[in-house]
């Protein structure tokens, strides 16, 4: 009688774990079927492309394909839209292969759908212009709804002539797939945490000779600013200062904020992952090691996405819409980074960079900018120009990120870079 027990038990537990899988395969089937059943359809999938404007970017009836009319444009959309190879991981063709074709769960596929993207293909090809041949990266969103209006990575491909042997980095989309030593664009994320941890930060005075001294190792900085205020060491871009900060705050404090800001964290941008930053000192490294992370030297790695993501949230109050490239519809992914209180105290200072540091409107004629620059040394004897900010404007609420590799200085590279794509936004 129990071995007849035991056996019952037995098939029921089988037939629950029968029912179990099938429930999870459907569920499944019905979450990721369209992007099955596209991928391995191969070719051009039908559709059509289309920019916030009603640029065509794309369009295939299946068989046959063609991207937008304009080279420049095909370039500087190529990490947008990928290339019918499925050489670009962050593709529309790839990535929004089951909407594009108008997958169904019930249905299959259709003949084809029109998906239109939050960029702006002109923003594109000025970035694309601006960065006159340079690799880098850049990024532009709307920091009131989370759209991305520009999205822009090189070298890039023409995807209607691909090149038989492509540059280096050329299917790496850099604005979300890769990460780069971000130098003193970096000092915008110990600084929220200098805010939120020393509670006399606005009282204190920060003295600079040209170098500290930590612990018999020469900490150097970007000049000799003597004794200057929180607000004035970020214009100066002051590595004493700030190396003296990320001391104070403690490895522990600088690993925190770098998760909570996103730049260590696991983010993704519409179902895409982005690329993960770091922030690794040993205990080995000594002070100097500390320091130099709070700087955003020694082993710190940022992307361009979690940069240009938290700059938006800074000037939105403390809070980021999350980015798209899909349109969020109703706005109900709002993420908060910040107070209000410490965002409005960070977006202070970076219009004080500008007009003390940055030459106002020599730089950003015509334009409200608040900014940090970086000069990022990659220890090859080159440096990563970087610009990061955003305008204070409620016609043109944008953020904006420009990384230039092995450039040399943030401002004079990645300045113009930032203000050429700033013009064409308002313009």
């Amino acid at each position: 009688m129990k071995k007849v027990q035991r056996r019952a038990a037995a098939a029921l537990l089988i037939a629950l774990a029968l029912v179990v899988g099938l429930a999870v395969y459907l569920v499944r089937l019905a979450d990721g079927g369209g992007a099955w059943a596209t991928y391995f359809s191969g070719g051009s999938p039908a559709g059509q492309l289309l920019d916030r404007n009603g640029v065509v970017l794309y369009t295939s009836d299946g068989e046959t394909y063609s991207f937008a009319a304009d080279e420049t444009v095909r370039r500087a959309a190529y990490h947008l839209t990928g290339d019918t190879r499925g050489n670009v991981a962050t593709g529309a063709l790839r990535q929004f292969r089951d909407r594009l074709t108008g997958y169904s769960f019930v249905n299959g596929t259709s003949s084809g759908k029109t998906l239109q993207l939050t960029v702006d293909s002109a923003l594109n090809a000025a970035a694309y212009n601006a960065l006159a041949g340079r690799n880098g990266a850049v990024l532009l969103m709307d920091y009131t709804t989370g759209e991305i209006l520009c999205m822009v990575s090189t070298p890039a491909d023409d995807p209607a002539n691909p090149s038989d042997s492509p540059a280096d980095g050329t299917y790496i989309n850099k604005t979300i797939g890769a990460s780069f030593v971000p130098g003193s664009v970096y000092k915008l994320v110990t600084l929220a945490a200098a805010i939120d941890n020393i509670p006399d930060l606005f009282e204190r005075s920060f003295y600079c000779a040209g170098s500290s001294d930590l612990d018999g190792i020469k900490l150097n900085c970007t000049g000799t600013h003597g004794s200057q205020t929180i607000e004035q060491a970020l214009a100066n871009s002051c590595n004493c200062a700030f190396g003296e900060i990320a001391l104070e705050l403690g490895y522990d404090t600088l690993v925190e904020y770098a998760e909570k800001l996103g730049f260590t964290a696991s983010l993704t941008l519409d179902g895409m992952d982005v690329t993960r930053g770091s922030i690794d000192w040993e205990q080995e490294d000594a002070r100097i090691g500390l320091a130099w992370t709070g700087i955003g030297q020694h082993n710190d790695l940022v992307c361009p996405y979690a940069m240009v993501r938290y700059v938006a949230a800074i000037a939105n109050g403390g809070s980021v819409y999350e980015p798209t490239l899909l349109g969020h519809g109703e706005l109900d992914r709002e993420t908060s980074l910040l107070s209000a209180d410490t965002a409005r105290q960070i977006a202070s200072m970076m219009d004080y960079n500008v007009e003390t540091a940055y030459g106002g409107e020599w730089t950003f004629p015509g334009l409200d900018v608040a900014a940090k620059t970086g000069t990022a040394e990659v220890g090859d004897g080159t440096s990563h120009a970087w610009m990061t900010g955003f305008l204070n404007d409620p016609e043109h609420p944008y953020a904006f990120v420009v990384l230039v590799e092995h450039a040399g200085g943030g401002l004079t590279n990645a300045g113009p870079v930032a203000n050429a794509l700033l013009q064409a936004a308002v313009g």
